[in-house]
């Protein structure tokens, strides 16, 4: 009888944990630490991580819990895919947290053919359309990708829109003039002509694009070249580590130019990085406010940045908190999924349809509200316009000089575009 009693015990154990293993949810996380992008890409993909792991400690997705499987893929095109076909094949995952724009839109064929939902760190404006060619530019249909804040294109048009309204300002006189300038890249491609475009329409002259690598570099010679066209406002479009390197040389060269910075082309770190020669730089920033700023959600963010700083004391830049609103987004689509029909990749995408002005629980005035619809997956065309201001050497910690006052992100424009569609896809 003790036998059986403890044969039964042992079997009811069993019983009860296999149900526990059956009810994680795999998601596949790419991140860029090594490669290209990992100075953006790094404190990105760590809110990510953070975000699952808070998940995961706080009842997860309905009290199933999110396996995640991490790939730091250096921004290689070829290990992104190695990676989503082990996450298909193996591990049968039914979301991916995904990031660079080249490996992004080279998945989205396999990612609707898997109907799993794509998270990106790529704010591709080509993502945008579910349903293919919306419009005579929309090239195709991404009905499983999503991503957190104004797309590329709809942010440079933010910044064309601020930057006419600044000539105006200013009362300068003539044609302002434009000029785009990033890699021959499919990231710092992706909003080229759609600036380019809605610059013409505004009276800008459009000058011949400045080519310079995603790495660092001396970049001298474009100084000099920006220099000698006379060029008003430059938009940046690669990420802030080569930006860094333009920001520095354009100074040492006198360049008199304003310069606007993709969302990713600028951050406290940046600034922290480039000293005086980021001060004022204009780029967008996804969310409310930032890590020092007072909202009801930042005391949500604080709790989960302590699951990779348990002291609480790391500054977070802006990436970060965009990268907190992505994963919880996902999660509270997830949610919906688990009660309509259960977690998998067509439920989830539903999930992503069923609120209007969105802002995950907890993270009020930190998340900007945001809207997916089923023909439509631009969550915003509302866009935020910073400043970078730097006063003084830079030689301290980020949380040190952005609690002196020294490095601070200033806010200088609320641009709200309208959604036409005509503009989406593009």
């Amino acid at each position: 009888m003790k036998r059986l009693t403890l044969s039964l015990v042992s079997a009811l154990a069993i019983a009860a944990a296999t149900p526990a293993l059956a009810q994680s949810i795999n998601i596949g996380h790419l991140a860029d630490y090594s490669g290209g992008t990992s100075d953006v890409g790094q404190p990105y993909g760590q809110g990510i991580q953070d975000t699952i792991a808070w998940i995961n400690a706080n009842g997860g997705v309905n009290g199933k819990k999110i396996n995640s499987d991490f790939n730091e893929y250096g921004y290689q095109v070829p290990r992104a895919l190695a990676a989503f076909k082990k996450w298909v094949g193996t591990d049968k995952v039914v979301a991916i947290q995904g990031w660079g724009t080249a490996d992004t839109e080279a998945l989205v064929g396999m990612v609707t053919k898997e109907e799993i939902p794509y998270y990106s760190g790529s704010y591709s404006a080509s993502l945008t359309d579910p349903v293919g060619k919306v419009n005579a530019k929309s090239e195709r249909a991404a009905p499983f990708n999503f991503f957190y804040g104004p797309s590329y294109s709809d942010a440079a048009r933010a910044m064309v829109q601020w930057a006419a309204d600044d000539w105006k300002k200013k009362g300068k006189p003539g044609k302002p003039k434009w000029v785009h300038m990033g890699a021959n890249h499919p990231y710092p491609n992706s909003p080229k002509e759609a600036a380019a475009e809605y610059a013409k329409s505004l009276g800008f002259e459009v000058l011949d694009p400045i080519t310079f690598a995603l790495t660092p570099g001396d970049y001298t010679p474009q100084c000099l070249t920006l220099k000698q066209s006379g060029a008003n406002y430059a938009y940046l479009g690669n990420t802030a580590g080569s930006n860094i390197s333009v920001l520095k040389a354009c100074k040492t060269a006198g360049v008199d130019v304003q310069f606007l910075g993709n969302v990713w082309g600028m951050d406290e770190n940046a600034m922290k990085a480039a000293g005086e020669a980021a001060n004022g730089v204009v780029f967008p920033v996804r969310t409310a406010v930032t890590w020092n700023g007072s909202a009801p959600g930042l005391a949500t963010a604080k709790e989960i940045s302590k699951m990779s700083d348990a002291s609480g004391a790391a500054y977070r830049p802006v990436h970060y908190l965009a990268a907190i609103c992505t994963a919880l987004y996902m999660k509270e689509a997830m949610e919906w999924a688990d009660k309509n029909g259960g977690v998998t990749g067509v439920k989830i995408r539903d999930g992503m349809y069923q609120k209007k002005d969105w802002v995950p629980k907890g993270m009020d005035g930190v998340c900007n509200p945001s809207t997916w619809t089923a023909t439509d997956h631009r969550p915003t065309t509302r866009v935020d316009l910073y400043r970078s201001v730097v006063t003084g050497p830079t030689d301290a910690s980020v949380a040190d000089l952005v609690k002196a006052g020294t490095i601070k992100l200033e806010k200088v424009a609320t641009i709200d575009l309208p959604r036409k569609t005509e503009l989406q896809g593009w």
